[in-house]
Formats: C-alpha cells, sequence, structure tokens
C-alpha cells in the first residue's frame, strides 16, 4: 500500500463481502458511511512519521474489497490504536476498532510473517510514545476532542 505508484485493481481478485466482514466483526456497519475526507490521516501521530500509514486509504481498500491487499499489508500494525482519528471523523468511525480487527483477521487468515510481528515488538514502545507525544502536542496547540480530558486540558494551558 503506497501512495506513489497506482496499484491495478482487478475485479476478479475483489471480494465485495470484506466490508461486510469487517463491519460486522467490528460489531457495526461503521465503515460503510466512509467517504474518505481524510480528517483520521490528518490526525494520525502515525502518518506524520510513516507517510504511508493513511486510515482513510485503508478504509477504502476495505470498502473496494481488496482483503488480500489489507490484510497482507505490514500497514495494519502500525496503528497506536490512539483513537485520534475517531474525535475528528465526521462519520464516527473508529479505526483502531477496524485496525484491531483486521490484525485479528490477517492472523486467523494467515497472511502475518510471524517474523515480522517479533520485530514489531521492538517497534511497538515507539510508536506508543510517539503518540501519546503527539496527541500531548496537539491538544497544547488547541485541539479539542472528546478525548481531552481535564488532567490533559489541566496541563497544556499555554
Amino acid at each position: 500500500m503506497t501512495n506513489d505508484k497506482a496499484e491495478d485493481i482487478f475485479f476478479s481478485e475483489l471480494d465485495p463481502s470484506f466490508k461486510d466482514e469487517v463491519a460486522k466483526k467490528i460489531g457495526l456497519e461503521s465503515i460503510k458511511p466512509c467517504y474518505t475526507c481524510g480528517s483520521c490521516t490528518g490526525i494520525c501521530p502515525v502518518h506524520e512519521v510513516i507517510e504511508d500509514f493513511d486510515p482513510r486509504r485503508m478504509i477504502h481498500m476495505i470498502l473496494l474489497g481488496m482483503r488480500k491487499e489489507v490484510l497482507s499489508s505490514d500497514l495494519i500494525w502500525f496503528c497506536c490504536l490512539c483513537n485520534s482519528c475517531f474525535f475528528v471523523c465526521p462519520q464516527e468511525i473508529k479505526f483502531s476498532r477496524v485496525a484491531t480487527e483486521l490484525r485479528k483477521m490477517a492472523m486467523d487468515g494467515g497472511y502475518v510473517d510471524k517474523g515480522l510481528l517479533k520485530r514489531l515488538e521492538q517497534v511497538n514502545p515507539y510508536l506508543q510514545d510517539l503518540c501519546r507525544r503527539t496527541m500531548f502536542l496537539k491538544v497544547r496547540e488547541g485541539f479539542c476532542g472528546s478525548h481531552t480530558m481535564p488532567c490533559w486540558r489541566k496541563h497544556t494551558k499555554g
């Protein structure tokens, strides 16, 4: 899933039931109303350091039925589950839930290289720290979502 080249999409390789399966697994129809506005990508702390990590694009690929491409992508493992995307999404899509289910589906479907998961163990603390620091800075700069708890406001006032 890279942004710098066009990918060939063959209708015969698409799985139209993929979006329904993902929606069912997260317990709602929440990914279907996505109109790829990009709010999630714009707020995402991971996207700031990994340009190819694009929640909007991943949801679009799910909606198209690109099961193999999504589930075999290393990118689904980079979401730090911070829920920043949820607080800016006009459709209230929680990509962290989508990412969590995609990871389970990738594991269950045999799309995951076990070596990748071992290597990601070293990266996960960095991603978690990145998300905390980035969101702290965004709140400090004035970003207000429903996640801005009183303790955040207390420590981020100029």
